[in-house]
């Protein structure tokens, strides 16, 4: 018992300094880059004429910016804020904390080129289908819209283009900053006190029920994919099935519950239910898909 309190005081110490830390950065990042660049640029960006086109930009957008589920939430919201159409942003929202390239090399170096390229491909698949989804569902209209000091998140300010992306990455923070706390505190908890030997029990087969298993055990699980790919490893070598380690690496890294917490702040219920369902799905189709190939 003292060991697993130990190692959830640890994980949560861990998971929050260092979201803490990528949650400022990512939101400094995004506010200096809309001042450099402005909103009209990054609509007319991800705003084509070709719908199509869209979409694909949003999926290859997530796919190279190497952040986690939540460091994707400031971007998120600046998108949205920038009048991006919504369908695209939900298509980054899915391809960023599952294609980005720390995922997909090391799924490449650790289960393989062939593993990482199927990998990619269906969910490069499912992103621009969940971002199509979601904008003929009208779950745009589900976002609350994110106010930081009366003026918005791409505000101008007076100042220094620093000092004003530091004020940003600062006003955005703060009020997410409870619902960061508590998501990481029930991760952390899951963490430290579900044994890993739960996992192994209910998910080492190969077929639809344990990969449906593995996506719902991965959600709760908020495990980076530096920590859960190697894990991923691990459980391959000892049985169990490439597509349903895909499974539960897709469900800790799509919709962790930090992330989910701090959706809740910017969608109303509509859309989290969506989100969560839509990731999911993405885990059990790509895990059943890996199945079948490997």
């Amino acid at each position: 018992m003292t060991d697993s309190i130990l190692e959830f005081i640890r994980t949560f110490l861990i998971l929050f300094v260092e979201l803490l830390a990528l949650f400022i950065v990512v939101s400094f990042i995004v506010s200096f880059i809309q001042q450099v660049i402005s909103e009209e640029k990054i609509k007319k960006f991800l705003n084509r004429p070709n719908k199509a086109v869209n979409y694909l930009l949003g999926t290859f957008f997530g796919a190279i910016t190497p952040f986690c589920s939540c460091s994707t939430i400031p971007v998120l919201a600046g998108l949205l804020n920038a009048k991006v159409p919504f369908g695209p942003s939900m298509s980054f929202l899915i391809a960023s904390p599952l294609m980005n390239p720390v995922m997909i090399f090391m799924l490449w170096v650790l289960l393989g080129w062939k593993t990482a390229l199927v990998y990619f491909i269906v969910l490069s698949i499912f992103s621009i289908l969940t971002g199509l989804i979601f904008s003929k569902l009208k779950l745009a209209e589900s976002y609350k819209g994110v106010t930081v000091k009366g003026d918005g998140f791409f505000s101008n300010k007076q100042g220094s283009r620093v000092k004003q992306a530091l004020n940003d990455a600062w006003a955005f923070l703060y009020p997410m900053l409870p619902y960061l706390f508590i998501g990481v505190f029930i991760g952390a908890f899951i963490y430290g006190f579900v044994p890993a030997d739960f996992i192994t029990k209910y998910a080492s087969g190969d077929g639809i029920f344990s990969v449906m298993i593995a996506s719902v055990i991965g959600i709760p699980m908020y495990i980076r994919p530096e920590t859960m790919l190697p894990i991923a490893e691990a459980l391959v070598s000892k049985g169990m099935s490439m597509g349903t380690v895909i499974a539960l690496v897709i469900g800790g890294a799509g919709a962790s519950i930090p992330e989910v917490i701090m959706l809740s702040k910017l969608f109303k219920k509509k859309f989290l239910v969506a989100f969560i369902s839509a990731i999911l799905i993405v885990a059990i189709g790509t895990g059943l898909i890996v199945s079948s190939i490997f």
